[in-house]
């Protein structure tokens, strides 16, 4: 086991474009901080640091969960098809008060943890197939933190930041407490700007409402933002999804107070960005589908909301994105 300190003690799991600001920020804040990481990234903070900018950021860095001892908080900051493998490792660092802070796209494990009126505690097959996750993650000690900035892996742990620097911060209960203030301060004080709410599973849906379309979309057509809002039938696909979207979140208590149009002003700002998906299509990474869409076609059938524009693009990516090695999928059998 590793370091014993009167610090909290936080382990960042991945140390890639986000997970990498989060170990800079602890380290800033003076927290005990250790991070997971594999292969080259691993052997390149050994050897030279984190680096960020012109930054280098020293932090112990082991591939093995079993060295670091229980933490005070987990930050997850990995892609959310690892999940499912990776949660059952990861158990050697969560005791009963362990925080376990969220970081990834799209609909979490621990969502409906307390939420959802008549959804309240149920599990996404989508999200967590078989309940891996939940079993080794309970959701009662989760705090959701939802990521509004970019960043780029420009190499083995060496990381380039771009826009934004906003993090929203809350737990499924809807409470401040204790455990989650002391993080929202060290985030903070480690240079980020970080909201607190009590709210965070309608910050989550609020975040989703431009993903859950425009990622997959990016992923079939290879299009930046700004091509799939000026096409017509690209941009009316859009439209079609988040409709969808709005009457999935209307049936589960969230309104997000916005309209399409106002949601498409923010979105052209951005230019011609590429999502995140379609980075990781160009990279050969595994998709976040599930999480970003499938999760939502799933909430829509058990609250009786139809979602043929969803189901299509669905569909389509999953096969795309098989076919490459991308996603685990198989067609049924007939």
């Amino acid at each position: 086991m590793i370091r014993k300190t009167g610090k909290p003690r936080a382990c960042v799991v991945g140390a890639g474009a986000v997970g990498g600001l989060f170990i800079r920020a602890l380290v800033k804040a003076g927290w005990d901080t250790t991070t997971l990481a594999r292969g080259e990234t691993l052997e390149a903070i050994r050897g030279n640091g984190l680096r960020i900018d012109d930054e280098r950021i020293d932090v112990i860095a082991t591939d093995d969960p079993r060295k670091l001892g229980t933490q005070d908080y987990l930050i997850l900051a990995v892609k959310a098809p690892a999940m499912p493998q990776a949660a059952p490792q990861l158990k050697p660092l969560v005791g009963p008060d362990t925080a376990i802070v969220s970081t990834m796209n799209g609909v979490p494990w621990w969502f409906f943890h307390g939420f959802g009126d008549a959804l309240a505690g149920k599990r996404l097959e989508s999200v967590d197939p078989g309940g891996a996750i939940a079993a080794a993650m309970p959701a009662g000690q989760a705090v959701g933190c939802v990521v509004h900035l970019s960043s780029v892996n420009a190499g083995p742990a060496v990381i380039r930041r771009g826009k934004g620097n906003r993090l929203i911060v809350g737990n499924p209960a809807g409470q401040i407490d204790g455990r989650t203030q002391t993080l929202i301060d060290a985030l903070a004080d480690g240079g980020f700007e970080v909201e607190a709410t009590r709210e965070i599973q309608k910050e989550i849906w609020s975040k989703l409402w431009g993903n859950m379309n425009m990622n997959p979309i990016s992923a079939l057509t290879g299009s930046t933002g700004d091509k799939i809002m000026k096409d017509p039938l690209t941009n009316q696909l859009v439209r079609r999804m988040m409709i969808e979207h709005l009457w999935i979140g209307q049936k589960i208590g969230i309104e997000l107070g916005m309209t399409i149009d106002e949601r498409f002003a923010i979105t052209r700002k951005l230019g011609a960005f590429k999502t995140s998906m379609l980075q990781d299509l160009e990279s050969q990474r595994p998709l976040e589908i599930d999480a970003l869409l499938a999760s939502v076609i799933e909430i829509g059938a058990l609250v009786g909301v139809p979602t043929p524009y969803c189901d299509t693009v669905l569909g389509l990516i999953r096969q795309r994105a098989a076919n490459l090695g991308l996603y685990r999928y198989a067609l049924p059998r007939r």
